[in-house]
């Protein structure tokens, strides 16, 4: 599970927590954007950081069209030390700089979620950054400004699991209004005794009809 360093997911049973590359890179935008005017920025520590990021996102770019056992191999080959040589660097300015400053808390970011940002190089799967995720939450964020609230945990629930439903099928190719229609025509009929049930009705189901991949129709 890929998220950022909120503590709430450690509540999560039987998953591997990953880390965020963005989420630790920010701090380091954030620290730059902190300093003064007439600051030399290639001399400060934030842009060194910047520097290591730069170099471990320019891999993954690089990776990007691989397939997860490769891009597992070319990780523990090249990332991994890129990674090592980064958590070096922190381990030797963190006793030089403010720690409550802005690039304190850059540095301390990364250095606490060590072993979350580490996990990425266990499953070639894996992102860099939970950016995917958080552009799929999108729709969710617009609509609570709209909405404003739930009125009850039920009705949260409720909401979360549509919206999850609705953006894996988005994921999946799918157009989610036919894909609903599909799954309500299916689930009164569907017999639930079984674990595997509802397997050919997941978005990522082979078996689901072509009517279900249909585009959004143009508003003339």
């Amino acid at each position: 599970m890929q998220t950022d360093d909120y503590s709430g997911y450690n509540s999560v049973e039987n998953v591997t927590r990953v880390g965020c590359f963005a989420h630790a890179r920010r701090y380091y935008t954030d620290a730059l954007k902190a300093l003064p005017k007439e600051s030399e920025i290639e001399s400060t520590h934030a842009h060194k950081a910047l520097e290591y990021f730069k170099r471990m996102f320019r891999f993954e770019s690089e990776w990007k069209d691989l397939s997860a056992n490769e891009r597992f191999k070319m990780r523990n080959k090249n990332l991994k030390p890129a990674m090592e040589a980064y958590l070096s660097w922190l381990q030797e300015v963190q006793p030089k700089i403010v720690r409550k400053s802005k690039l304190g808390q850059a540095v301390n970011y990364s250095l606490s979620n060590w072993e979350l940002l580490s996990n990425v190089l266990k499953d070639g799967q894996c992102e860099l950054t939970n950016n995917a995720a958080e552009r799929q939450i999108k729709p969710f964020v617009i609509g609570r400004k709209n909405y404003l609230f739930c009125k009850s945990p039920h009705g949260a629930k409720a909401s979360a699991m549509a919206y999850s439903i609705i953006e894996t099928a988005k994921m999946n190719g799918l157009n989610p209004f036919y894909y609903l229609k599909y799954l309500f025509e299916q689930l009164p009929n569907t017999k639930l005794s079984t674990p595997y049930a509802l397997d050919h009705l997941l978005p990522w189901s082979e078996t689901l009809p072509k009517e279900c991949l249909k585009t959004f129709e143009s508003k003339k």
